[in-house]
C-alpha cells in the first residue's frame, strides 16, 4: 500500500505500510534537547563539611523562565506518541488483537529496559555504600539519577489506555478531548484543597495531550487551513499567558510540569497546530539520507538514551567531585564553557551502554501465530510495574525502592512473557511478512524493525505504517 488516502480518511479502515519521517525527526529532536537540557542543569556542589548538594544551574538564570516556556519539549512527545500508537493499536485490532496483547506489547517495550536500569543502579549504588560513600550521597545519587522514571510512569499509564480511548475516539472524538480536558481542570482546581489528588493528572493531563495525536492521525489537523494552525497557536499561548500573568499558575513551565496541570495541555495544543505546519518542511529534511540514517540509528535505542543519560550525567559529576579535576563554580563562564565537554562525556559513556542493554528494547522473538498471555498476566503484570512507581511518586525514590523496583519489573517481564505475533491470513502463501506486516506490534518506543523508508504524504493523515526510528524517551 502507498499510504496515500484521501482528506479526512480514517486510517483504521486502511492500515498503511509506510510511516512519517518527518514524526522520527521530531522525536529525535526532542530526545537530543532532553540530553542536553540535563546536562546544564544538573551541578553538584561539594561543601566545605563534606556534604553534597546539586544545583539546577539552567534553572535559576533569569532568561530561564520564557525559554523553557518554548522549549518544553513533553507535550510533543505525547503527541506524536498518540499518533503511532493509536496506528499501532487498529493494526493489531484488524489482525484480531486484543486490547490485553497491546498492553502487553506496550507493557514489555518500556519495563525490559527500564529493569536493567534499576538493577544496575541498586547494585552499583549498594557498592558504593558498602565502600564507605556517605549516605546522604548515595539518596542524592539515587533521586537525582531516577528522575527519568517519572516519564516511564506517566507515558505507559497513557498509552495503556489507549484501546479505550481510541473506542471513545472512534465515536466522538471532540468529546472526548474535552471529557478529558474538563477532568484536567477539575484537578487543578481541587489539588490546593488535596495536594496528593493532583497526581490524577499524571494520567488525565498526559491521556488529553495523547488525545491530539490521535486528532492528527486521523487528519483533523490537516484539515486546517496555515492561518487557522497560527491562529490556534496564538489562541492557545494566550490563554496560557492569561492563566500564568493572573497567578493561576506557575510562568515556569518546570515547575507545571510534576505534576503537571492544564498549561502543558495548552502546550500541547500549540505544538500540535505548529507539528502539522511544518510538517513538509520536516519531511524533506527527514528525506535526506544522513539525517535518515542518524535518526533511524538513534530510534533503535531511544529509550535506553532517554534512561540512562542522567544516571551516567550523576554518576560522572559524583565522581569527578573525589578527583582534582579543575570544577568551575556553577554558573560562571568557565563552567557554561565546559559543558559540552559534559555532553560529549556522556554520550561516550552511552555507547557502550547502549551496545550492552540497547537490546533489550528491540522486539522478543516470538513464534508464528504466537498468542498472548491470558489477560490475569497482563493486569497482574501492570499492578506489579506501578506499585514502586507510585511508591516513588509520594515518597520519593530510596536505595532500597530501587532494589524493591527492580525485583517487581522483573517480576512484571516473566508474566509478560514473549511478545505476541500475528499474521495476517493468506500471508504465509504470499511468501512470508513484509516489513508492515511483520511489525503489527510495532510503534512502541524504539521500534527495530527497518521496514519501509519512504515517507508519508505530509499534506494528509499521518501514514499508519510502522516507525522503525521511533524516538520517544
Amino acid at each position: 500500500m502507498s499510504g496515500v488516502k484521501e482528506q479526512g480518511a480514517s486510517p483504521q479502515h486502511e492500515p498503511a505500510n509506510t510511516r512519517d519521517l518527518g514524526i522520527d525527526l521530531v522525536r529525535f529532536f526532542c530526545l537530543a534537547l532532553v540530553v542536553v537540557g540535563h546536562c546544564m542543569m544538573v551541578s553538584p556542589v561539594l561543601h566545605r563539611d563534606g556534604t553534597v548538594t546539586t544545583e539546577n544551574t539552567l534553572g535559576e538564570q533569569t532568561w530561564f523562565v520564557p525559554v523553557i516556556w518554548i522549549f518544553m519539549v513533553m507535550p510533543l512527545f505525547f503527541v506524536t506518541g498518540g499518533t503511532t500508537g493509536l496506528q499501532s493499536w487498529r493494526r493489531l485490532k484488524a489482525r484480531g488483537g486484543t486490547g490485553f496483547e497491546f498492553a502487553q506489547s506496550r507493557l514489555l517495550r518500556l519495563v525490559r529496559p527500564a529493569t536493567a536500569l534499576l538493577a544496575c543502579m541498586f547494585l552499583g549504588l549498594w557498592a558504593a555504600l558498602l565502600l564507605g560513600v556517605d549516605p546522604q550521597v548515595i539518596q542524592l545519587m539515587t533521586a537525582g539519577a531516577g528522575m527519568p522514571l517519572w516519564f516511564l510512569a506517566a507515558y505507559l499509564a497513557a498509552q495503556l489506555n489507549i484501546p479505550l480511548l481510541a473506542r471513545f475516539h472512534d465515536r466522538a472524538p471532540w468529546l472526548t478531548l474535552v471529557g478529558l480536558t474538563a477532568l484536567v481542570v477539575a484537578v487543578d482546581c481541587f489539588r490546593g484543597v488535596l495536594p496528593s489528588l493532583a497526581y490524577a493528572n499524571l494520567v488525565f493531563l498526559w491521556c488529553a495531550v495523547q488525545q491530539l495525536g490521535f486528532l492528527m492521525a486521523d487528519g483533523h489537523f490537516a484539515k486546517l487551513s496555515r492561518s487557522s494552525l497560527v491562529g490556534l497557536i496564538v489562541a492557545a499561548n494566550l490563554v496560557l499567558g492569561v492563566l500564568t500573568g493572573l497567578g493561576l499558575y506557575s510562568g515556569n513551565m518546570l515547575v507545571n510540569l510534576n505534576p503537571p496541570n492544564l498549561c502543558l495541555l495548552l502546550l500541547g495544543v500549540a505544538q500540535a497546530a505548529f507539528l502539522e505546519m511544518v510538517r513538509p518542511g520536516l519531511h524533506w529534511v527527514a528525506g535526506v539520507r544522513w539525517v535518515r540514517a542518524l535518526v533511524s540509528v538513534a530510534g533503535r535505542r531511544s529509550m535506553t538514551v532517554y534512561l540512562w543519560h542522567l544516571p551516567l550525567l550523576v554518576a560522572m559529576s559524583g565522581l569527578l567531585l573525589l578527583t582534582d579535576f579543575p570544577k568551575p563554580a556553577a554558573g560562571t563562564a568557565a563552567w557554561w564553557w565546559a559543558r559540552p565537554l559534559v555532553l560529549l562525556g556522556v554520550v561516550t559513556l552511552l555507547l557502550p551502554v547502549m551496545g550492552a542493554f540497547g537490546r533489550l528494547e528491540e522486539r522478543p522473538t516470538a513464534s508464528v501465530h504466537t498468542r498472548g498471555r491470558p489477560a490475569a498476566a497482563v493486569v497482574t503484570a501492570a499492578v506489579v510495574v506501578f506499585i514502586p512507581v507510585a511508591d516513588a511518586a509520594f515518597n520519593g525514590l530510596t536505595l532500597g525502592l530501587l532494589g524493591g523496583g527492580a525485583a517487581c519489573f522483573a517480576l512484571a517481564v516473566l508474566l509478560l512473557g514473549r511478545m505476541p505475533e500475528r499474521v495476517p491470513a493468506g500471508a504465509a502463501e504470499r511468501g512470508g511478512l513484509s516489513d508492515g506486516l511483520s511489525d503489527g506490534l510495532s510503534d512502541g518506543l524504539s521500534d527495530g524493525s527497518s521496514g519501509g523508508l519512504s515517507g508519508g504524504q505530509p499534506g494528509g493523515p499521518l501514514p499508519a505504517g510502522p516507525s522503525s526510528a521511533s524516538v520517544e524517551p
